[in-house]
């Protein structure tokens, strides 16, 4: 399954990964991945490039694993400086172009905000982001206003054990889920 790790998004868009720095004197940059596989950033042939309010498309020429992560050579971007430039811009797609997915997959940022619920109708409070443990995936439900209590639980993202039913239609999820763990 293909997720975006990142609670970053807005209606249009989603943040896919993060030009960190430049990487040696070519215009290369050293690119964080919120995608899983994290290489999987590399399948889009554009980005847009988004640098405070700018938003600019820009094409990888070419990208590659380098050590435990991610280097991209992008169109116009030839030298240290104008990658430098670059550093800490967020790369983000479309969400209107994101791959579309089986009934029972979902990307991480269309399951961030949901209200999570027991099977009891007891309200744990909202999805505030997901990540990624070498065993399972792990959702953070923070307590709201209107749910049994503040706390923020740390809920495993088991579809079919731990996750009953997620509709995103209704913005909510049900869980098998004791509220006093």
């Amino acid at each position: 399954m293909t997720r975006f790790e990142t609670s970053h998004t807005d209606d249009t868009h989603v943040v896919l990964g993060k030009l960190t720095s430049s990487h040696g004197v070519k215009g290369w940059l050293k690119v964080y991945s919120y995608t899983s596989p994290m290489d999987s950033i590399l399948d889009y042939p554009g980005w847009w490039v988004r640098q405070g309010d700018s938003l600019t498309h820009m094409s990888i020429v070419q990208g590659r694993r380098q050590g435990k992560g991610l280097v991209v050579q992008l169109k116009g971007i030839d030298n240290r400086d104008a990658a430098d430039a670059l550093a800490q811009a967020d790369i983000l797609m479309p969400k209107a172009d994101l791959p579309e997915l089986s009934d029972d997959e979902y990307y991480w940022h269309e399951l961030e905000g949901l209200t999570v619920f027991t099977q009891a109708g007891e309200r744990l409070g909202q999805v505030s982001y997901l990540f990624e443990t070498g065993a399972n995936d792990v959702m953070v439900v923070r307590g709201d206003v209107e749910a049994i209590d503040k706390r923020e639980r740390l809920l495993p993202f088991l579809p079919g054990d731990v996750i009953v039913e997620v509709s995103l239609e209704d913005g909510r999820m049900v869980v098998d889920w004791d509220p006093e763990f």
